[in-house]
């Protein structure tokens, strides 16, 4: 970003705008790979930052904010449990951890009308397994499966290790927990995400299967 102004006491930033600036289209295949090169280069910039984004405290943090309520979910007691025992087997296959964006969904890569890339919104940014950037992306994306497994080809040139690919399976379930909390966190405040609440609970459920499914067929 070309920034302006920035307040070093509430983070607040003022950056130029980017006139004729176009959202990445998740859905072009030209975009995504572009999008890809731009976050797989900045990963292996290998920046560093004092601070941490732990997805997990962050599920457990969100849900501290309902003020006693009760989830939307009947089950979210049972996956919630499910999702927070992911913790072991991504840490055990965890890359080396660098400066993340966290979200980094499409709206967030903006296409310059001089043919750049713009990395926008570093609210959530943190240092993180920088794996977790591809999951955020698909679930914000609304990819299915198969469309995850593409962009995930994309990011790592077609030469994603098996367990890193179910890693990032596992890191759609925990972001997909993550940020249901957190629409039911702004439920509480009277503002509700409607599908895309549902939506996110649902790849938590989902993709927590299918992670449990890839370590099965690993065991046999």
């Amino acid at each position: 970003d070309d920034v302006v102004y920035m307040n070093p006491d509430n983070g607040y930033k003022i950056t130029a705008y980017l006139d004729g600036a176009r959202s990445c289209d998740s859905t072009n295949k030209k975009d995504l790979q572009r999008c890809m090169a731009k976050l797989r280069e900045f990963h292996q910039s290998k920046l560093k930052v004092k601070h941490t984004f732990d997805p997990f405290k962050q599920i457990e943090f969100y849900q501290s904010l309902w003020n006693g309520q009760t989830s939307y979910y009947k089950d979210h007691a049972e996956i919630q449990k499910k999702i927070l025992g992911l913790k072991s087997f991504v840490e055990k296959y965890k890359a080396e951890p660098v400066l993340s964006h966290i979200d980094s969904v499409y709206d967030n890569f903006l296409f310059t009308k001089e043919g750049d890339i713009r990395l926008i919104d570093w609210e959530y940014a943190g240092m993180q397994d920088p794996h977790i950037d591809i999951a955020m992306f698909c679930i914000y994306a609304g990819y299915d499966r198969k469309q995850a497994d593409a962009l995930i080809d994309l990011y790592f040139e077609g030469k994603c290790e098996k367990m890193t690919r179910v890693k990032i399976y596992a890191y759609m379930a925990i972001s997909g927990m993550l940020w249901s909390n957190w629409c039911e966190y702004k439920r509480t405040l009277g503002v509700d995400f409607g599908e895309y609440s549902l939506m996110q609970y649902r790849y938590a459920k989902d993709f927590y299967r299918i992670v449990q499914e890839e370590l099965a067929k690993e065991e046999k």
